[in-house]
């Protein structure tokens, strides 16, 4: 039930407590409030119960194309959030792009890396950035568009009844329209092979659309995770399943990429695979 204050979106988590989020131009950062009382055609009178501070991190490697438009549609969709790209060493001036964005916008910052190290080491060097810094909500994103801004909202009001929220393609409502049925089958496999594999009650392990509240990152043992791919979702999914957290997944759909080329790649595929395979024969200790 969407409602307005001013010039702000305001998003009912609960509409019978009358509990819920703003997010608006004006608003430093996301208030969880209690509605108090209505003041005529949609105005809302609102007492602020908390202030949540949220990051949106976008790892990137040569996304020239993509990655300005992509800011500037975060920030419209969350304006009191702020964005963290991490940047390995793009050969196109991605990182230059960003570098400028952030000299006149206070909200975006750039974590520029020396080369290429992978999704799964930009995304552990942000979460630690998040946790030092305080942030209450992080969330995880593709720089090529496949992960809908648009959905940004959904996922927060989704972290407010649980730990971690995954953007998913395969519950229903999520879709990936795009993709030829070869590559449907692999990513449904693959995900079918994790979840079997490691026992997650999980349906899309392999989404890197996500947000986590502080609890979530803090139960991660980031320095056990060794998968640098798409290996890393799993696990951070399985360590999140250990660590009794709640997670709840938000149906997507999932665009392909508007430009540039996709970043899968055999090795990445490989390690995945060595990855699922070492946890499936892997033994429990022995007692002492």
């Amino acid at each position: 039930m969407p409602g307005n204050c001013g010039d702000a979106n305001i998003h009912f988590l609960d509409d019978r407590l009358g509990l819920g989020i703003i997010l608006g131009p004006d608003v430093p950062a996301l208030w969880v409030y209690r509605r108090s009382q209505f003041h005529g055609a949609g105005q809302t009178s609102v007492m602020v119960l908390a202030v949540i501070k949220t990051i949106v991190i976008i790892p990137t490697y040569n996304e020239c194309g993509t990655i300005v438009p992509l800011i500037s549609a975060v920030r419209g969709r969350l304006p009191s959030a702020d964005v963290l790209v991490i940047d390995d060493a793009s050969t196109d001036g991605t990182g230059a792009l960003v570098a400028d964005l952030a000299a006149s916008d206070p909200r975006v910052s750039l974590l520029q890396r020396g080369g290429k190290f992978g999704l799964g080491t930009a995304y552990i060097a942000g979460f630690r950035r998040a946790l030092s810094e305080g942030y209450d909500l992080v969330i995880g994103m593709d720089a090529d568009f496949s992960h809908d801004p648009e959905s940004l909202p959904q996922l927060i009001d989704a972290a407010a009844n649980c730990d971690l929220a995954i953007g998913s393609r395969y519950i229903p409502g999520g879709s990936t329209p795009d993709w030829a049925l070869s590559r449907r089958l692999i990513s449904r496999f693959g995900n079918w092979i994790a979840r079997t594999t490691l026992r997650l009650n999980v349906r899309d392990c392999t989404s890197g659309y996500r947000c986590y509240r502080r609890e979530a990152l803090v139960a991660l043992d980031l320095d056990a995770i060794k998968v640098i791919g798409y290996g890393f979702t799993i696990e951070t999914v399985r360590q999140s399943c250990a660590a009794g957290m709640r997670i709840r997944e938000v149906p997507i759909t999932f665009i392909d990429r508007r430009v540039g080329k996709s970043k899968l790649s055999g090795t990445i595929v490989v390690e995945a695979i060595g990855y699922l395979f070492r946890h499936l024969f892997r033994r429990p200790p022995k007692s002492q």
